[in-house]
């Protein structure tokens, strides 16, 4: 089921942005070109498709999400723009391509992630892919804002470039990815149920408990592969996180512990969506993808 619902999430996202990328003037031919590069050279789309997946599950078309499912994959593409510099994690691969950095320059990647950045929120408040209210994409707004600023994924990343060459406990290590992966795994999920204009208190309640535990359980999952997979697989470079001497969790619980730590937490999401029906199904495959993934 996940790999059909995935490829209908893709191809909805990708028909969605991709006209974001025409850049309004020659002379910014070269910036779009970047943005447009890091974007649509691939990826998962998990943020989108949790979006679209949180958003079905309230009842409500999918189509409904686009804006928000457009709004969480440029800020997590910008971010990987950003996160790969020289001056952060030096990665020359990224989904079995060249960085941005290497494929255009650093000054550009800088400004392609920028732009990506600002563009999210561009998209959230576009009439044409959010169709909700004003009040409502306001709030939207502000939940991406939120998850993506220094309380949420950018402190994050501070916390994890800290922490190279140092022994976290299990609360610290998932207050770290908590805020580095889950804010914006968190927000996309929420920002699906605002999108169909039918969550009520209680249902959104469920939603961040799912999204918290689905979130942590990708990053325990991230940890695991950067063990096991190989280069190809993870189209960026196995061992990354090891040769950094940053702390994860088969580093800090054992290989086999993690493995457990990551089925616990699906089954903490799972228990979380049993109360919204069959319409969150989709939620429901995404929670065992996530932890079943090999990429």
């Amino acid at each position: 089921m996940i790999a059909a619902y995935q490829a209908t999430c893709q191809a909805r996202v990708d028909a969605a942005l991709q006209p974001l990328f025409d850049a309004p003037s020659p002379e910014l031919q070269r910036l779009y070109a970047a943005m447009r590069y890091s974007v649509m050279n691939g990826g998962k789309r998990v943020r989108p498709l949790l979006a679209y997946a949180a958003c079905e599950a309230l009842g409500a078309p999918a189509e409904a999400a686009n804006g928000a499912a457009c709004a969480v994959e440029l800020i997590h593409a910008y971010s990987l723009v950003h996160d790969d510099l020289p001056a952060m994690d030096d990665d020359d691969l990224r989904r079995g391509q060249p960085t941005t950095h290497k494929a255009f320059d650093e000054a550009c990647a800088i400004l392609a992630g920028d732009g990506l950045q600002s563009l999210a929120f561009t998209a959230l408040l576009d009439p044409h892919l959010s169709t909700q209210s004003e009040a409502l994409r306001l709030s939207m707004v502000q939940t991406l804002a939120s998850a993506a600023g220094p309380a949420g994924m950018v402190g994050g990343q501070a916390i994890d470039l800290g922490s190279v060459g140092l022994t976290l406990d299990p609360h610290a290590l998932a207050f770290m990815h908590r805020h580095k992966t889950g804010a914006l795994i968190e927000a996309s999920v929420r920002l699906g149920a605002l999108a169909s204009g039918r969550a009520q208190p209680a249902q959104l309640e469920a939603l961040q408990t799912y999204a918290r535990a689905v979130g942590l359980a990708f990053q325990v999952q991230d940890d695991i592969l950067d063990v096991e997979s190989d280069t190809a697989t993870l189209g960026k470079r196995q061992g990354a996180d090891i040769a950094r001497d940053k702390p994860t969790y088969p580093a800090l619980l054992g290989l086999d512990a993690a493995k457990a730590f990551a089925i616990e937490l699906r089954d903490q999401a799972l228990v979380a969506v049993q109360g919204l029906g069959e319409s969150a199904e989709p939620l429901r495959a995404l929670a065992r993808y996530i932890v079943e993934r090999r990429h």
